[in-house]
């Protein structure tokens, strides 16, 4: 086993993942007639599944520097693959919601770690260049998402809906394979031994993380303020069913997300990161008024897309700049850094909610555009202070 191993390990554990958090949408409207549930236990689901996501990312900042990395990365492979399987078999043998609900909440245990961890275990890897490929690793969640979505509607097309509980065993040996492969492979300190982590006080004090802090925060909204809306425009602007809107909607934004971090994995080492990223913004920024300004369905659809494409460098962009300037963070640093890309997650879409009930969805996109915005000046302002330090040494 080499650090190669361990680099591919880190690329499925996005997979992993991308699987925990859209299998299960993938199966609302089946469970809702298989077990009679209310719309409102299965909203719950989503919501419940990203609280205890959102407390892992908090809890581990903690607990995964004692545990250590292997240990903690074994383990969320485990509540991974026990989630899939738990899935298949407690709603059998006791009240079925409450199966269902203890089997999110056990994956999404391992989903909140695995959030926390990949990437640190990536940064620690010895790489050529460790923004590239940070870049790559993002790309892989994209790539998983858009597997899971198109494998599993291939599935169901041919085998039936009924058939799911296959579909999720089938999920399950992924993230169980994977754990193994962890067991195994080397993996190296993030913050050499003979150098002091930097503890949750010192990190709060600094003015360089509170700006990373807000700078995920943008990311994560500027990623589902939009994407959360995909399908809807997909199906409006084209006229489609919900499955195909499904296809066309948020597959294509993952796509072009996952083709904008492939890009950058590739290409990042002639490129300017803050360059790249101020650029992504402003470009984001033209996206949110595609969608929520164009009066043509087809046009809003075209602006998901950019948005996809725009997006993509933002959260690993913003990891890569934490590691660079905050070499000592620890994964205490990764694991608040999620902890604010999840309160962006949560951020964005509830805006565009809360404003489109007193006015229009288009109008809460609009809102939302803020946080594009927001990341916009921040990486503008990084790029410009970094060019008078390079002419001061000069």
């Amino acid at each position: 086993m080499t650090f190669k191993n361990t680099i591919n390990c880190c690329f499925a554990g996005y997979v992993v993942q991308a699987a925990v958090n859209n299998f299960l949408p993938l199966i609302f409207l089946t469970l809702q007639g298989q077990y009679r549930l209310p719309l409102s236990q299965i909203t719950l689901l989503i919501t419940v599944n990203f609280c205890v996501q959102l407390t892992v990312d908090l809890l581990s900042a903690f607990f995964a520097d004692r545990a250590g990395f292997r240990v903690s990365i074994v383990t969320a492979h485990v509540m991974a693959a026990a989630g899939f399987i738990l899935l298949t078999v407690l709603p059998e043998v006791v009240p079925p919601y409450a199966g269902i609900m203890t089997s999110v909440v056990v994956y999404a245990v391992g989903g909140g770690l695995l959030e926390v961890l990949v990437s640190p275990i990536m940064e620690s890897c010895p790489t050529d260049n460790k923004e590239t490929a940070m870049s790559l690793l993002h790309s892989f969640y994209c790539w998983g998402q858009v597997g899971v979505v198109l494998l599993s509607t291939v599935f169901f097309s041919i085998f039936g809906t009924s058939r799911w509980k296959i579909l999720a065993l089938i999920w399950s040996v992924i993230p169980a394979v994977n754990g193994v492969l962890f067991a195994k492979v080397p993996i190296a300190p993030l913050v050499p031994e003979d150098e002091k982590r930097m503890g949750a006080g010192e990190l709060i004090k600094s003015r360089t993380f509170l700006k990373l802090f807000a700078m995920m925060v943008c990311a994560g909204a500027s990623e589902l303020a939009v994407s959360q809306w995909a399908s809807f425009f997909a199906e409006k602007g084209l006229g489609i069913s919900k499955t195909a809107g499904d296809l066309a909607g948020p597959m294509m934004f993952a796509a072009f997300m996952g083709g904008a971090r492939a890009y950058y994995g590739k290409k990042g080492e002639t490129l300017d990161l803050d360059g790249f990223m101020a650029a992504s913004a402003v470009l984001c920024v033209c996206a949110y008024l595609m969608i929520s300004l164009a009066e043509s369905p087809v046009i809003n659809l075209i602006g998901c897309g950019i948005c996809g494409l725009s997006v993509g460098i933002m959260w690993p962009g913003t990891f890569s700049k934490a590691s660079a300037a905050m070499r000592c963070g620890g994964t205490l640093m990764f694991s608040l850094l999620a902890l604010a890309g999840d309160i962006g997650c949560s951020g964005g879409p509830t805006l565009v909610g809360l404003v489109a009930d007193h006015s229009s969805m288009k109008t809460g996109v609009l809102a939302a555009a803020v946080f594009p915005l927001g990341m916009a000046l921040m990486t503008l302002t990084s790029r410009r202070r970094r060019q008078q330090h390079e002419k001061t040494a000069l």
